[in-house]
């Protein structure tokens, strides 16, 4: 191993302890986001939330954190880090502490408050990866690192603590997961090189890359769009919330698994086929959603949807890089899935009632094909101009 992990495309190079704890804030910031089906789910079974109200707060907690993310990528600079970093992850703490005993719009209001910190240590993890020379495969490894976070949290969760202290229990887990965020933050970056600016420009992406944003928006909101609802889907298909939660921690294997394919293709492979093949896979899974499907063949169509969704969330970052090769939207990459996280499971709700979850079903499949006619045409794009320079 050199003595430097990660090369930086702007900047410095980091050393190993700076690049694991930047993505050990960021896999903390993102640990809800494992077990917010589970979390959310439970509080539903406990009268605390209505069943539609599970995507309306996934939404709330995804938008505060997603705008989080893009204010700081904009408007803050990358100095003093580490301070930061050790503030937002002691407010993430008590946020979720908070949500101890909430019901009804005391959880809305706690989860709101717990947006913000993720956001910003969210930030902290996606600056370092949008500057490194390999982008996809550092973003693979913060993938493969949370979501085996997430693994041991939602085990954790399912197997012991909810079935003895229910959805308060499940919040203190979390809290208490977070602590050790405080002392990671200073072993992190204490700041990054500025990324390159036009003269005249803010430090917004340009319009390019906004445009590679909204194809991130759509296609990383499709999985969400039906996981957030996978309690709700069991039951219509006359499956027990036990069914539903091992369907959950199952398919954290599959993420895990996704991740380390991610890792092992980065480099490799073009994002746009990573995008049909793992479109492909979701479409399989969520067929066997629609209908009324036995345990297994529930929990393993699930796997294999979270499988499918890890392993093509690493290449949305080369995909921004080549709308913006300024890297500023790639920046943006992370807070931008959050809030297709945030905004899918919301419209999502819409169409889903106590007694009908498949709406859900109809937005992943309609933003998982936006997703792709976006993606597709600022791809061709893009070649006609690689051929326009050739020519």
């Amino acid at each position: 191993m050199s003595d430097h992990t990660v090369h930086e495309a702007f900047g410095p190079p980091l050393s190993p302890l700076e690049a694991a704890s930047a993505i050990a804030l960021g896999s903390i910031a993102l640990l809800m986001a494992g077990v917010l089906a589970e979390m959310l789910g439970q509080l539903a079974d406990e009268g605390r939330l209505s069943a539609q109200s599970i995507g309306f707060v996934a939404c709330l907690e995804g938008l505060t954190m997603a705008g989080a993310t893009a204010i700081a990528g904009i408007l803050i600079k990358p100095k003093n880090l580490r301070w930061i970093g050790a503030i937002a992850a002691l407010v993430l703490v008590a946020a979720d502490f908070g949500t101890l005993a909430a019901s009804g719009m005391g959880v809305y209001v706690v989860r709101f408050l717990a947006g913000i910190p993720e956001g910003i240590l969210l930030w902290l993890t996606v600056s370092m990866i949008a500057r490194s020379e390999v982008p996809e495969r550092w973003s693979a490894v913060f993938f493969t690192a949370f979501v085996g976070a997430q693994l041991l949290l939602a085990l954790v969760c399912w197997a012991y603590v909810m079935p003895h202290w229910g959805a308060d229990g499940g919040f203190a887990a979390l809290a208490i997961c977070s602590i050790p965020a405080i002392a990671i933050a200073f072993f992190a970056p204490d700041s990054y090189a500025p990324l390159p600016q036009p003269e005249g420009e803010s430090g917004a992406p340009p319009l390019r890359g906004w445009i590679a944003l909204l194809g991130t928006l759509f296609l990383a909101g499709a999985a969400p769009a039906v996981g957030t609802f996978l309690q709700p889907l069991a039951h219509q298909a006359g499956l027990s919330a036990d069914v539903a939660r091992a369907a959950l921690w199952v398919s954290l294997v599959g993420q895990v698994l996704g991740g380390l394919t991610a890792t092992a293709l980065a480099g490799r492979v073009h994002y746009f086929v990573m995008f049909i093949l793992t479109g492909m896979g979701l479409l399989l899974s969520w067929a066997v959603f629609d209908f009324s499907a036995p345990a297994w063949a529930f929990v393993a169509a699930n796997t294999f949807a979270g499988y499918c969704a890890v392993a093509l969330g690493p290449f949305l970052v080369p995909m921004t890089i080549e709308a913006d090769p300024s890297r500023r939207a790639a920046v943006l990459s992370a807070g931008t899935q959050v809030l297709a996280g945030a905004l899918a499971p919301f419209a999502a709700a819409l169409l889903v009632s106590d007694r009908n979850a498949h709406g859900s079903l109809a937005i992943g499949v309609a933003t998982l094909f936006a997703g792709l006619a976006v993606i597709g045409w600022l791809h061709a794009m893009a070649l006609r101009e690689h051929a326009a320079l050739r020519g």
